[in-house]
């Protein structure tokens, strides 16, 4: 039998990823010896019967145990309201399966191509396969695949997570390893769709209004997204802004009970009077966008603040990118 016809056999007439049995994990180090594994709860995959895979992760299931820490990793690493998920696809080649059906098992090479934060790179990933049934096959990394976060556009978050983090220092590249088991569709135990997050994850996002400690975490890893943009020299909000402040609606719709000061800050270009005034209208601005959409007007309160309350270095474009910012603040 010619290999392509030998693939199409093996794979005939498709696989689905069994989530419920499969996991995801990502290794990053802080404080240099400090390891910290996560997860992702949700993700789905397939393998055409031409051997095409493709494989996508919901980041917004990212699982690191705490809940504010997920939402950091939401909100200021993976920027999941304008990248909700990962794609990886790669596709399976018959001199990969050649023996397996004999041998049951076999270590491959497998090259792939990461779609993560709107950038697309080719990496290898080392892997066994082993064909548990006929209809059952176990896909696993025999090895971590190193993933450099400057590939991705992803250095600046980075530098977010450890100022939100308290100053703490994360090397700038994390480990991810996986074990996957696939069944073979139409045999009765394939599971199409989107892999379930388990019951109790912390990955999943709680229902209905956030406690108190919930609200203030989310307001403060708000303030720190830097995902609020404006005309050059204007408080008109770029149409940039709105994945931000969509989610910005929805926390503060979660936090009835909470008065909410929207702080505006400028950089020091400019004569200090007229950033005053700047900062005062963009806290306007958004003040009307969320009102619009339904916030009680008496819930919202604009203030701004010009230069005075930098957060960093007017002397670099990236300090006062910085300091252009909107901060959501609790007001007692």
């Amino acid at each position: 039998m010619l290999p392509a016809a030998a693939m199409a056999n093996d794979l005939a007439p498709g696989w689905s990823l069994d989530g419920g049995a499969s996991n995801i994990r990502f290794q990053s180090v802080k404080n240099e010896t400090v390891v910290e594994s996560s997860s992702f709860a949700s993700f789905e995959g397939s393998i055409a019967e031409d051997g095409a895979v493709d494989l996508r992760v919901i980041l917004e299931s990212v699982d690191t145990k705490i809940d504010l820490r997920n939402v950091r990793m939401r909100f200021l690493f993976f920027e999941t309201f304008k990248y909700p998920e990962a794609q990886v696809t790669a596709q399976v080649t018959p001199e990969m399966l050649e023996g397996l059906e004999t041998s049951r098992r076999k270590t491959v090479t497998m090259p792939f191509s990461l779609d993560l934060h709107g950038i697309k790179k080719t990496l290898l990933a080392d892997v066994a396969v082993t064909l548990l049934s006929d209809n059952r096959v176990s896909v696993a990394s025999t090895a971590p695949v190193s993933i450099a976060v400057a590939d991705f556009g992803l250095t600046e978050n980075i530098a977010k997570l450890e100022e939100a983090a308290g100053g703490i220092s994360i090397i700038p590249s994390a480990t991810v390893t996986f074990d996957f088991l696939f069944d073979r569709n139409g045999t009765g135990t394939a599971v199409a769709g989107a892999a379930q997050p388990t019951t109790g994850s912390a990955a999943l996002e709680t229902t209905g209004n956030f406690d108190a400690e919930a609200c203030l975490g989310r307001f403060e890893i708000l303030s720190n997204t830097g995902n609020i943009y404006f005309r050059p020299g204007s408080a008109q909000l770029d149409a940039e802004s709105v994945p931000l402040l969509t989610e910005v609606v929805d926390i503060v719709s979660r936090c009835p009970d909470l008065r909410i000061e929207l702080a505006g800050h400028t950089d020091s270009k400019g004569s200090e009077a007229a950033n005053q005034r700047l900062s005062e209208r963009r806290a306007g601005s958004v003040l009307r966008y969320l009102t619009e959409r339904g916030i009680a007007a008496n819930r919202l309160t604009a203030k701004g603040y010009g230069e005075a309350q930098p957060v960093a270095s007017n002397d670099t474009a990236q300090g006062m990118s910085r300091n252009r910012r909107i901060e959501f603040l609790v007001v007692q």
